[in-house]
């Protein structure tokens, strides 16, 4: 009989790396209203982006964004501080690269809630990250949304509408779409999404699969 050749951590089960899931969709489409219902009495990490624009009433620092000044934004950039950044209707947006990078390697999952084109440089550098498109029920309803926060003027409006567009018919290029017409139907949407990744076989690894079949 042949005697295995493995050490005690091999037969230790590993704690699995936390899911990396990036919310995004366009401005006004309400994923912050969804990502807070969603996430509720939930332990995951939730990434708060740094961003260059002013403060909305009512947003909190440090709680909806790190809100900082452009030449603050810009050393971090150079610095490779980011996970991902890009520009947006004249302000700059990123998300911290090293608290993410500590919390799933912990286990714990990691929701980032970004732009469009800085999902999509999430997935051109972590593989691992599931992006999910929040899709507004039509054009003339996410008008009615941005009109209604009363926040921007209407050639600001405009500009995010005709981004708009351009961001939905690149809905294809995301791993799932959720359709925010339906609050609470759309929360269970993102709970079905997280527990499908979680179940994902490529999670388990080979001494899991070891300690399975052992113990």
């Amino acid at each position: 009989m042949l005697e295995r050749d493995m050490t005690t951590e091999e037969h230790q089960p590993r704690t699995p790396r936390g899911l990396l899931i990036v919310m995004t969709g366009a401005s006004g489409v309400g994923k912050g209203t969804l990502r807070e219902r969603w996430l509720k009495d939930q332990d995951v990490f939730y990434s708060v982006s740094w961003t260059t624009r002013q403060a909305r009433p009512g947003e909190r620092q440090g709680l909806d964004y790190h809100f900082v000044s452009p030449e603050e934004f810009q050393q971090v950039a150079a610095q490779d501080g980011f996970l991902e950044h890009a520009e947006f209707a004249g302000n700059h947006y990123g998300t911290p690269r090293g608290p993410i990078e500590a919390a799933l390697a912990g286990g714990q999952d990691v929701i980032l809630e970004i732009e469009v084109k800085g999902a999509m440089q999430v997935r051109q550098h972590s593989r691992e990250a599931v992006l999910v498109f929040i899709m507004p029920p039509s054009i003339t309803e996410l008008r009615r949304r941005l009109e209604g926060r009363a926040t921007e003027n209407p050639e600001q409006i405009e500009r995010r509408l005709s981004r708009a567009h351009e961001e939905i018919l690149e809905a294809h290029a995301f791993d799932y779409v959720v359709m925010n017409d339906d609050l609470d139907r759309a929360v269970t949407d993102m709970h079905a999404i997280q527990r499908a990744e979680r179940a994902r076989s490529e999670r388990l690894s080979p001494q899991e699969l070891r300690r399975i079949v052992e113990s």
